[in-house]
């Protein structure tokens, strides 16, 4: 029986990753203004809303991390928005409120960045973020 040789792995660098965060942390940065900021080695950003009963630290809003394989992108209030997300960013997601990238894509990111827009405006109607 024959072996065949195997393709090297395409390698991620760390530059693609870090433009890919960077990226996304621009999608949240008008945000960071008016909620709390958190970082961390291991969740990378976080925005948190309004203390809550339930979340007495903040309910997350959103948050963008660097992982092994990809750069993760969760945003809380997707749940609400579920029937406007493109076939294309659906590919992306991992779950029901977290989109993975291994490289910036500007077309994504811009749709990425309107759905963050309009789950903000839900949440704070629905008193989660100021």
């Amino acid at each position: 029986m024959a072996t065949r040789a195997r393709k090297p792995a395409a390698k991620r660098t760390t530059k693609d990753f870090g433009a890919t965060l960077a990226g996304l942390e621009k999608i949240l940065s008008p945000y960071g203004k008016k909620l709390t900021v958190s970082r961390s080695a291991s969740y990378g950003l976080t925005l948190l809303g309004n203390p809550t009963k339930t979340y007495p630290g903040g309910l997350m809003f959103a948050a963008a991390a660097v992982k092994k394989n990809y750069v993760s992108y969760h945003l809380m209030p997707v749940y609400m928005l579920q029937g406007s997300i493109s076939p294309a960013l659906k590919a992306r997601m991992q779950g029901k409120a977290c989109f993975n990238f291994t490289a910036p894509d500007a077309v994504l990111f811009k749709e990425l960045a309107d759905l963050t827009r309009r789950g903000y405006e839900g949440f704070r109607k629905m008193g989660y973020v100021p």
